[in-house]
């Protein structure tokens, strides 16, 4: 059996990263970026992880250190992130085929080199993808190589923990017994998909790092854990059992919602907010070319406020007929969202779930169907698109949700422009 081989290419505290291209005196400074809201660390400069923040530690629970070290705070760009991503991609692109190409999350990509082994070293084919990224787009990568994508993972976070690899750890070319003093020195709860759960019942085995781990026999551990857990372990022994996903797994539903900047007791303004949030679903549900059969609308009030009982509540209605039309799925989620309101109390949070979703390019209308109208709503749908596509998702939308200073708006106080619109794009002082 041909023995096979992979790369995770994984861009260093990413969202961090990608502010520190538009702004380099961001450079060498504490960073971190926050979550909607302003809430939460969810991304932080080495500077800022080396002064103790913790990711995902509120953003009120370390004001001191935010004082002291003069840290700068940003709220998340996700629209810069995203072109960012795709530019990262596209990079990647040009070393690999589209089917040895596997997009895992915003930041990640795991790559099939098998073809690539006997014509290349890998350690250098990777180091010059890792320059061509930082010269092309200004972010730093780390990339590990393994014969199986868990090994690929451990590779990238050994590189990423030890600067003498230079930002590339290839697993498969390293001396057995260096690699074996690496795998000891790893936590188990770092291998992937294993966790804090499934990590301490591990350690109760006596399986503390990675190497005891590699070691343990794949048949015993499904015994004791799953299919999964023994799939982990043939991983780790060098035995791929995870393929590269050419495409990304069907959508069983599409969740769009926010907590809100400050706490909402009005109804129009709760309305406001589900439309868009509405909206911004529909562009997922259409994206991905598929159908809506049944919409779910929620809506809740502070779950921390202990002066006051805790709201949750959500209501359902089935599409007669599965659609992705967003003039219905508006009112439809505004109809509900009525019926939700209680007065009396402050939301803190609301958004929509589409469930029931089929796809579109395969989805049977029955013989009753007025087929014109399908038409006209597919060419309003479309135009809409066009319309946003040229002059920004700004520009048009369903009700008056999109107008600026809205009430329930996310607090976003610390947030960089768009350097990808007409408006963002830096400007050179001469």
């Amino acid at each position: 059996m041909r023995e096979r081989i992979f790369a995770l290419v994984d861009v260093n505290n990413c969202y961090v990263s990608c502010e520190r291209v538009f702004r380099p005196e961001l450079n060498n400074r504490p960073v971190i970026v926050l979550s909607n809201n302003d809430g939460c660390a969810v991304a932080r400069s080495q500077e800022a992880k080396d002064l103790g923040i913790k990711m995902g530690v509120p953003l009120f629970q370390i004001r001191d250190i935010v004082e002291r070290h003069n840290v700068v705070v940003l709220s998340s760009n996700y629209t810069v992130y995203a072109e960012m991503s795709r530019r990262f991609m596209n990079i990647l692109r040009t070393y690999v085929t589209e089917s040895e190409q596997e997009v895992y999350s915003i930041d990640e990509c795991f790559l099939d080199l098998t073809a690539y082994i006997n014509n290349y070293d890998l350690t250098t084919y990777c180091q010059h993808m890792k320059e061509r990224i930082w010269r092309w787009i200004g972010l730093p990568v780390c990339i590990g190589i393994g014969r199986s994508k868990t090994e690929a993972k451990i590779a990238n976070h050994i590189a990423k923990k030890n600067k003498a690899f230079d930002g590339v750890c290839n697993l498969v070319a390293m001396d057995p017994c260096n690699k074996e003093s690496y795998l000891a020195s790893i936590d188990v709860s770092e291998v992937w998909g294993v966790g804090r759960q499934h990590s301490k019942k591990l350690n109760g085995m006596g399986i503390h790092t990675v190497l005891d781990l590699a070691c343990t026999e794949p048949r015993e551990m499904q015994k004791h854990f799953s299919i999964v857990m023994a799939r982990t372990v043939y991983e780790l022994q060098g035995i791929s059992c995870i393929e590269i996903e050419h495409t990304p797994p069907s959508k069983k539903q599409i969740i769009s919602s926010k907590s809100f900047g400050q706490r909402v007791t009005n109804l129009f303004d709760l309305q406001e907010a589900i439309s868009l949030y509405m909206q911004n679903a529909v562009t997922r549900l259409r994206k991905d070319r598929l159908l809506c059969g049944c919409i779910i609308v929620f809506a809740q009030s502070n779950p921390f406020d202990k002066n006051k009982p805790f709201f949750n509540r959500s209501l359902s209605m089935p599409m007669s007929v599965p659609t992705d039309n967003i003039l219905k799925m508006v009112q439809v989620a505004t109809f509900l969202i009525r019926h939700l309101y209680a007065r009396g109390i402050e939301y803190k949070k609301c958004g929509v779930i589409l469930t029931g979703l089929e796809p579109k390019d395969t989805f049977t209308y029955d013989l009753l169907t007025d087929w014109d109208k399908v038409e006209k709503d597919e060419s309003l749908m479309t135009t809409l698109e066009k319309v946003v596509e040229k002059f920004g998702k700004h520009k048009i939308a369903v009700g008056s949700c999109r107008l600026p200073n809205r009430g329930w708006s996310m607090t976003r106080d610390k947030l960089t422009q768009n350097y990808f619109s007409w408006e963002g794009l830096p400007k050179i002082n001469k």
